[in-house]
């Protein structure tokens, strides 16, 4: 048995998890390139999946044998059935229940060279009332897991004093492109709290725009302005990761890429399993590129692989 098979084969969760987020619909198809101004372009749909990063994470983690505590807020309506029912066939469970509206859905565009393009429209995921927030059971040690479309949306604020208001966690946050979208109080307010943020490079150079630094710059620049882990995802280069002082370079599992959809969420939700076993840094970000690799290669928004799938991919690594 390799090294990684050693290790996943013995991954168990030693801190309680928290997935907050949103619980979508993602209608995927594919499209000989994206459309322009005025155009009419015909799609070739590939499927109607249940999605959002923090549903795609909760997956993950079920699928690697690592229970959370799911907050994704479930609606009333078309979308909101086939998620309640789409999760219930996973064995998943929200804490969190609108008493009205119904949750959004996105239209995933996937090029010819497996690259997408969202368009989403938004629902009760963006939502966040104070009493759901009361509602949830956040233990000392937790790991609480927070996606910048909910941090840039307008419960922002009210996430964040949520957030603030947490004893003894390690947040875990992945900004997606909604990086550029935070007001500059907010995000001093949500890097007050020390998360462990991981960005893709698209991500890296926008945050590297913000700040006024040149990319190769960033992960310096981030531990010296706010002092927390920062992981930078490079695709088949592998991931980057900074901790104060340390630094390393994770490579990436061996992979044919036929589809992008959910690469970085299968990321997070494997540094996610890998943290919530105890695991250092590196070796979590191990575990979110194994996972990764898999996910970019099988098609649709729907494929986090379980440990055993996990297993049989990597046995020789």
């Amino acid at each position: 048995m390799s090294s990684f098979s050693r290790r996943l084969d013995a991954l168990h969760a030693t801190r309680p998890v928290t997935v907050l987020g949103a619980a979508v619909i993602d209608v995927i198809a594919d499209a000989y390139a994206l459309p322009w101004r005025g155009c009419d372009i015909e799609l070739k749909q590939q499927g109607v999946n249940i999605g959002g990063c923090a549903l795609n994470i909760a997956i993950a983690l079920k699928r690697l044998g690592i229970t959370a505590q799911n907050a994704l807020p479930v609606g009333h309506g078309v979308w909101a059935d086939i998620i309640r029912q789409a999760m219930a066939r996973q064995d998943l469970h929200s804490v969190v229940e609108a008493e009205t509206g119904d949750n959004g859905w996105c239209l995933a565009l996937v090029e010819p060279d497996g690259e997408r393009t969202f368009m989403s429209f938004s629902g009760v995921e963006n939502q966040w009332q104070q009493p759901w927030l009361d509602a949830l059971n956040v233990p000392q040690n937790s790991l609480v897991y927070l996606s910048g479309y909910q941090l840039a949306s307008p419960c922002g604020e009210l996430l964040t004093g949520w957030l603030e208001g947490l004893q003894d966690v390690t947040t875990f946050i992945d900004f997606g492109p909604r990086i550029a979208d935070i007001p500059d109080a907010l995000m001093t307010r949500i890097m007050a709290c020390k998360p462990i943020v991981s960005l893709n490079r698209q991500e890296a150079q926008l945050a590297a725009e913000r700040w006024g630094v040149e990319d190769e710059m960033l992960g310096a620049h981030w531990q010296q302005r706010f002092g927390s882990v920062l992981i930078v995802r490079h695709d088949k280069d592998g991931a980057i990761w900074y901790d104060a002082d340390a630094s390393g370079h994770v490579p990436a599992f061996p992979a044919t890429v036929v589809d992008t959809i959910g690469a970085g969420d299968s990321h997070a939700g494997g540094t996610l399993a890998g943290l919530a076993a105890g695991w250092g840094i590196a070796e979590a970000v191990m575990l979110g590129n194994a996972v990764a690799a898999w996910v970019v290669s099988h098609r649709g928004g729907d494929c986090a692989p379980t440990r055993e799938e996990l297993l049989l991919a990597h046995k020789n690594v």
